[in-house]
């Protein structure tokens, strides 16, 4: 990896997923905080995830019908990590809403659009067909690999961002925010591939799943960078 924590070592580019736990029965109900997402995995851990203070990672994924504190006004997810005193140990998670009911135009972007306002001039650009038919659950998957850049090389806010404020960082996807191929930024999303349906993508998954995630900034490069980048 690039990337180094406060130590000087290497930020691990490895994830491998060791368990799932649905909550089909909203244990802490549909109205969520940042702070209680972490009650929602000591519910998990307590009940079938293991608790790896080691090397562990949680994902926190939201149904559409469920709110969080700030979500789209001002985040589509993000990562911090677990308190002792409640879950037992300090582990990175990552939180991430599905937006299609609340707030599409702004967390599954290129999917959704802005609406413009009455006499503001501004013309919304086509809207991009989700590779999976879903603007919402392809929405998430873009914020999860967002996400997912930003807690692997700052997972305890001791790795790398920009800026001179650890608690308001700069990570290597806010770098990149929009840019989903070569040529991106100002509003433009970049070259992108298509398929036979006009589904836009940019990486190809297992069983022939198609996905279009974010770019992240690469510091050899010192630019956004992608899978589908052409230089």
């Amino acid at each position: 990896m690039l990337y180094r924590d406060q130590t000087g070592s290497n930020i691990t580019g490895t994830l491998v997923l060791s368990g799932e736990f649905h909550d089909r029965t909203y244990s802490h109900g549909s109205h969520l905080t940042r702070f209680s997402v972490q009650s929602v995995i000591r519910t998990a851990v307590t009940s079938k995830l293991p608790l790896n203070g080691l090397n562990g990672l949680y994902l926190v994924l939201t149904s559409d019908d469920v709110e969080m504190q700030e979500f789209c006004r001002a985040i589509c997810g993000f990562h911090y990590f677990t308190f002792p005193s409640i879950v037992g140990a300090t582990v990175p998670y990552v939180w991430i809403g599905n937006s299609k009911k609340q707030c599409p135009e702004m967390c599954a972007y290129p999917f959704a659009q802005p609406k413009p306002f009455p006499g503001s001039g501004f013309m919304a650009r086509e809207k991009m067909k989700p590779p999976n038919g879903d603007a919402g659950i392809d929405g998430m998957i873009s914020v999860i690999a967002h996400e997912l850049a930003e807690v692997s090389s700052n997972p305890m806010l001791n790795g790398w961002y920009g800026g001179e404020d650890a608690t308001a960082p700069t990570e290597i996807a806010d770098l990149c925010l929009g840019v989903y191929g070569s040529g991106g930024g100002g509003g433009y999303m970049g070259s992108v591939y298509k398929d036979r349906w006009r589904n836009v993508y940019n990486v190809n998954g297992v069983r022939g799943r198609k996905y279009l995630i974010q770019w992240v900034w690469d510091l050899t490069r010192n630019r956004c960078f992608g899978p589908n980048a052409m230089n």
